[in-house]
């Protein structure tokens, strides 16, 4: 019989020798996780891919366009005055209400205006009547042929005729005159707007050139935006700019109508002894200075109120198409964002 050892008749020793005489081979790697592997690979290069595009995107607009988020809705105001002085008498508008041209906004008391029409009225009616003797006399002393009426009379009474004639016209035009103060009592407007801060009252006294009234004139709103001067090179008359006021979605459209070619500047200015008033900076701090660029209006969405001194962000995008809501939102905020974390330092430094 063939000698055995202990360690053979172990069945423990037996179970290691065959676990490392017969090992069960490697798992294979299932085909379906190599295919969620290659979609996951792919996702991320599409991801970067928009990653990249929207990068450039950003650039282009938040670099490369030129933008502001100093921009400010400007309006002329009609400050009105009265061409005629006295008591005002009724007032027709009140505040903030809808006025167009040629609305009567108040009257003037009319009385001593209506006695001048009267007065000159018959003062061309006297002019008249002696206008007419004087040619009737000038008239006979050129028809007589005989030898008591001489060269010189004639000439007298056609020069009466003529003085009489001046001094009709002169009357008339007083009377127009009178006529056109006696209509300057009724004040109108000279614009289509909006009656703002009105604080007459009937019993005030109305002065001849003092504006008491004032009108907004709707017709005239506009867009200042304020852009730094490295953004000018970018910036020409006729481009194209997209508006978004602050707390209003929709945006409005405009055209570069004029760029301001002139800024005030500190230097400028003398001191007591005419000698120019140059003031320290720093020389690592430089700001960019602002230049006004005036945008005109060419479409305001009807849910929007106008109104003069609001906040705007501008973009002018020239021959590209307008960038979209949620981009000129984004811009905005970062734009406040980075302002209120270096405008404390940049202060700080000024100090």
């Amino acid at each position: 019989m063939p000698e055995t050892t202990a360690d053979e008749d172990d069945p423990k020793t037996a179970q290691r020798a065959g676990t490392t005489d017969h090992a069960d081979p490697l798992p294979l790697v299932p085909r379906r996780g190599r295919g969620a592997k290659i979609v996951r690979l792919a996702a991320t290069g599409v991801i970067l891919l928009l990653a990249f595009g929207a990068a450039a995107y950003v650039w282009e607009f938040y670099v490369a366009a030129p933008w502001t988020r100093d921009g400010t809705v400007r309006v002329q105001v009609a400050n009105i005055a009265p061409q005629v002085a006295g008591q005002i008498v009724e007032v027709r508008v009140h505040d903030n209400q809808n006025v167009r041209k040629g609305d009567v906004l108040y009257v003037i008391d009319p009385v001593d205006f209506e006695v001048s029409v009267t007065s000159a009225d018959a003062e061309v009616k006297n002019r008249e009547a002696d206008l007419q003797v004087k040619n009737a006399q000038s008239a006979r002393r050129q028809a007589l042929t005989t030898v008591s009426t001489s060269v010189e009379e004639k000439q007298q009474y056609a020069g009466q005729a003529k003085i009489a004639q001046a001094a009709l016209e002169s009357a008339q035009a007083q009377l127009r005159q009178a006529k056109i103060n006696l209509e300057r009592t009724q004040v109108k407007s000279t614009v289509n707007g909006r009656v703002t801060n009105l604080l007459m009252r009937v019993g005030d006294y109305a002065r001849t050139g003092t504006s008491n009234i004032s009108v907004v004139d709707t017709d005239s709103y506009w867009i200042d935006g304020y852009f730094e001067e490295t953004k000018m090179p970018n910036i020409h008359v006729g481009d194209r700019a997209d508006v978004k006021l602050m707390g209003f979605d929709p945006r409005l459209t405009g055209t570069v109508a004029s760029i301001t070619l002139g800024i005030a500047t500190a230097n400028a200015a003398a001191s007591t002894q005419g000698l120019p008033d140059v003031n320290p900076v720093y020389t690592w701090v430089r700001l960019a200075q602002r230049v006004p660029v005036r945008i005109h209006i060419d479409h305001v969405p009807p849910e929007i109120p106008l109104i003069a001194g609001m906040t705007a962000t501008v973009v002018v995008n020239g021959g590209r198409a307008p960038a979209p809501s949620w981009f000129m939102d984004l811009r905005a905020r970062v734009s406040a964002l980075t302002h209120a974390t270096t405008a404390p330092t940049i202060e700080a430094d000024r100090r």
